[in-house]
């Protein structure tokens, strides 16, 4: 049966060359880096070395990188810290951030006394920078959260204009940019932002690892305790091999950025025409003009087929997804999707199609002649 994979936004494929990196430095440098001797000597190396790369592909300093288990702990970490060492009162956020922290506001909001206010959206689910600059013209000590791209619809924010807006308003300013780094060129001596994250496995790396970027003079208390790893922040035996596996991916990605990135952007043209011409009453959810490598419809399907259409899709060996994967067995209305839709359009069948370097016309073609046979 033909595979089609095109659910790039959930995780990707890793690179050949990102596995066999690992699979060297578990041969190699198995000792652990807290060990004086020269084999936690050579670990401790591969885990700074890896650490540099990646500083130099977002232009920070290596002090500003910090490691973690992926995007969630680094969204975790930030969100917390923000609270018991930057001690903010307020955190501005939206309603279509992912769950990594949304739901972490929500426990804050539960432990602190903090003030949670959501930016207002546009209806192609942009963030309403004008209502923002509202919010923020209230006196108080603030964070403000907001992702980057979003992981089911793709609405870009514009960092520099809203990091300007944070920088005026004296506040605080991180974005969740798990679905952009590896696919997107970040200077972060220019981008006036405090803390970023990322997780690997969004960019062809290892899963379970990760990291954030927390800008000079903004010190961060650890979320759990242990050991003196990674500045006593996020203590633990450090993970040699997928440290070193996501750096060889980011590296590797953004070395083809410019080609990929082309490439890609032209499968996504070619979908969207493909897709309005078989369906004339197809929607966009989002904005058609959205991150070059994901696009959310509305199909023109009854309701009652929203339950079995990716299980219909699987069985032709096709994978998409109706929105984040942390959520995919969940039966519950997209909460993203809940803020830009009708009552009425979110019983119907919505697909989130993200696309890869891997992928083909002809791979988009088999889609859609299985939709077509739906």
């Amino acid at each position: 049966m033909k595979k089609v994979y095109l659910d790039h936004a959930a995780t990707t494929p890793m690179y050949p060359e990102v596995i066999s990196e690992m699979a060297k430095v578990m041969r190699e440098d198995f000792g652990n880096p807290s060990s004086s001797h020269g084999f936690g000597r050579q670990a401790k190396s591969v885990v700074e070395i890896s650490r540099k790369s990646i500083a130099k592909s977002l232009n920070v300093s290596s002090q500003e990188i910090i490691f973690t288990s992926g995007g969630t702990e680094a969204n975790n970490l930030i969100l917390r810290n923000a609270l018991t060492t930057l001690k903010v009162d307020r955190i501005i956020s939206s309603k279509i951030e992912h769950h990594a922290v949304l739901h972490v506001l929500e426990a804050l909001q539960r432990d602190f006394p903090v003030e949670i206010e959501f930016v207002n959206l546009l209806p192609n689910g942009e963030i309403d920078v004008s209502h923002l600059v509202t919010l923020l013209s209230a006196p108080k000590r603030t964070l403000v959260s907001l992702m980057h791209v979003n992981n089911e619809i793709g609405t870009v924010l514009d960092l520099e204009l809203v990091g300007r807006i944070c920088k005026q308003h004296q506040a605080y300013f991180h974005s969740d940019t798990i679905q952009s780094v590896g696919k997107f060129g970040f200077d972060l001596q220019k981008t006036p932002i405090d803390f970023i994250v990322a997780s690997a496995h969004k960019f062809s790396g290892p899963k379970g690892i990760g990291f954030a970027f927390a800008r000079k003079g903004l010190a961060l208390s650890p979320s759990m305790f242990g050991g003196e790893q990674e500045k006593g922040i996020r203590p633990g035996t450090e993970s040699v091999h997928n440290i070193a596996g996501m750096a060889k991916a980011l590296a590797m990605s953004l070395e083809n950025l410019e080609k990929n990135q082309s490439y890609i952007e032209g499968l996504r043209t070619y979908l969207i025409k493909e897709l309005t011409a078989a369906f004339q009453d197809l929607k966009v959810n989002g904005s058609v003009n959205g991150f070059y490598n994901l696009i959310n419809v509305l199909l023109p399907f009854d309701s009652e087929k929203t339950g079995m259409l990716l299980f219909h899709l699987d069985m032709k060996g096709i994978a998409v997804s109706r929105g984040s994967a942390c959520q995919s067995g969940s039966t519950q209305t997209s909460h993203v999707l809940a803020q830009i839709l009708s009552k009425e359009e979110t019983a119907q069948p919505s697909l989130r199609i993200s696309l890869g370097q891997s992928n083909t016309k002809e791979d988009i073609d088999y889609l859609i002649a299985n939709l077509k046979a739906i």
